[in-house]
């Protein structure tokens, strides 16, 4: 059995990701999801996750980055995941098909 761990991963995620974006990546079903899908990682490593559907249908994919690996690099359910926040990148989290600055299709 290969015990090889990170024993701590630091995930940034962008300043304008909405609260309730922060609360979905903080959801401990979500953090279980990144401890058995991300393995073998880099420090710059750089994805898209879903993270949920609001009530409007609206999805919402947050930018996550790889900053900092106490470890070897693998990724397992004993790994600790801690966040902080990057710089803004213009995330569209927020609910704009209830608004008047929403699409117009």
């Amino acid at each position: 059995m290969d015990t090889r761990s990170s024993e701590t991963v630091v995930i940034s995620f962008p300043a304008d990701l909405s609260i309730w974006g922060r609360q979905q990546i903080d959801t401990p079903h979500f953090r279980a999801y990144l401890k058995k899908t991300l393995g073998q990682i880099e420090r710059g490593d750089e994805w898209e996750e879903f993270v949920g559907v609001g009530c409007c249908g609206n999805t919402l994919d947050v930018p996550l980055r790889i900053e900092q690996i106490d470890g070897d690099g693998i990724v397992n359910p004993d790994t600790e995941i801690e966040y902080v926040e990057r710089e803004a990148c213009g995330i569209a989290g927020g609910w704009l098909v209830q608004s008047a600055g929403g699409p117009t299709v």
